[in-house]
């Protein structure tokens, strides 16, 4: 087992982009998105299997949700569900992961994924990984996996790698760019030297740690201070108190974007992060009028659409064109299919009609 990864897998995000569907009481993490009899979590927690024993994956979730965890992955015991007071974003949870980890085995691989991404050519992920193994092992090095860009798409981050005459499949990477505007998404797409930043990572245990020490040092003092509490009764305690001392701030802005010693693994696998209703609208199965429809419905003149209602309602719809229709329990949206950066505004009116609608 020595030669094998740990798997850290993201699971605390509440999936504001899929609501109604996804509640803070089952994110969208927890659902049968795809409609395969496995949630994404679960489906993540599969593809990892291959190279990884059950003892070698960690979750890392909100307090809210330890048994939904055990209840998908009744693999896993109580001590490999790692559980966050508060959201402060993936730096945190990462640290909290990293440093737990390293108490165990202080030469550990990590993988870092998300728990809610969707990867169509799974043979082809797991080569991509190895090879991001591999590279790993030199000391220092920080790897990423990056998506080659099929469109100028303004909903991911961007990174740029300097070319290689080596024929390593690393690729030391120049500059990471946050969610551009359309005009400069297609300037990258064109330029031939950037790719999607997919959010998943790995590393030594110790070249990140020493990372978080270097660029962020406030962070790793509050989790270096819990190896007398990793593995013991009073963990959660102190990972309490940790939580409310540390920021809010994202691995990349945290260390990706500071470090020298970032390197990319290109991969091409049909990745897909599933952020919203739009992007699952393009995996779906359509209509010959490019609508998704998963509901008892009628359509008429009705395009580019994606209705998903339970099955013991008729729904009639007329009209429409770039429409999401979504009914879930209590809730009934009808908004425009892309407007998923007006999700938090709904989730957010929503919550002042009653908890009961978020």
């Amino acid at each position: 087992m020595q030669d094998k990864p740990y798997i850290v897998i993201m699971a605390g995000g509440i999936g504001s982009r899929f609501w109604p569907y996804s509640r803070n009481n089952k994110p969208k993490q927890f659902l049968d998105i795809l409609g395969t009899g496995r949630s994404l979590l679960q489906m993540t927690y599969d593809r990892f299997r291959e190279i990884a024993e059950p003892e070698q994956f960690i979750v890392v979730t909100n307090q809210g949700y330890f048994d939904l965890v055990k209840e998908q992955l009744p693999e896993l015991a109580d001590n490999q569900i790692l559980t966050e007071p508060l959201r402060k974003n993936t730096a945190t949870c990462i640290a909290y992961a990293a440093f737990k980890i390293r108490t165990v085995d202080p030469n550990a691989i990590l993988v870092v994924t998300p728990a809610d991404h969707l990867i169509l050519q799974e043979n082809r992920f797991i080569k991509t990984i190895q090879s991001a193994l591999e590279a790993a092992k030199k000391p220092g090095r920080l790897i990423t996996i990056g998506i080659k860009p099929n469109r100028p798409e303004t909903g991911y981050g961007y990174i740029q790698y300097l070319e290689s005459d080596n024929h390593h499949p690393s690729l030391k990477v120049k500059t990471f760019t946050e969610k551009p505007n359309a005009k400069l998404a297609k300037t990258f797409l064109e330029s031939g030297d950037f790719v999607w930043n997919s959010g998943m990572f790995v590393w030594n245990v110790e070249s990140l740690i020493e990372a978080f020490h270097k660029y962020m040092p406030d962070v790793a003092d509050v989790f270096e201070e819990g190896k007398a509490h990793y593995g013991k009764s009073d963990e959660q305690d102190f990972i309490n108190r940790a939580y409310s001392q540390v920021k809010n701030i994202s691995i990349d802005y945290g260390i990706m974007e500071k470090s020298d010693e970032v390197y990319v693994i290109l991969g091409d696998f049909g990745w897909s992060d599933l952020g919203s209703w739009h992007s699952l609208h393009e995996l779906r199965e359509k209509d010959e009028h490019n609508n998704v429809i998963e509901a008892n419905a009628l359509v008429f003149e009705t395009e580019n659409c994606f209705i998903k209602t339970d099955s013991d309602k008729l729904v009639v719809v007329q009209g429409l064109d770039h429409y999401l229709i979504n009914e879930a329990d209590n809730v009934l949206l009808i908004c425009k299919l892309d407007a998923e950066k007006k999700f938090r505004d709904f989730v957010s009116s929503a919550r002042k009609k009653g908890e009961d609608f978020v």
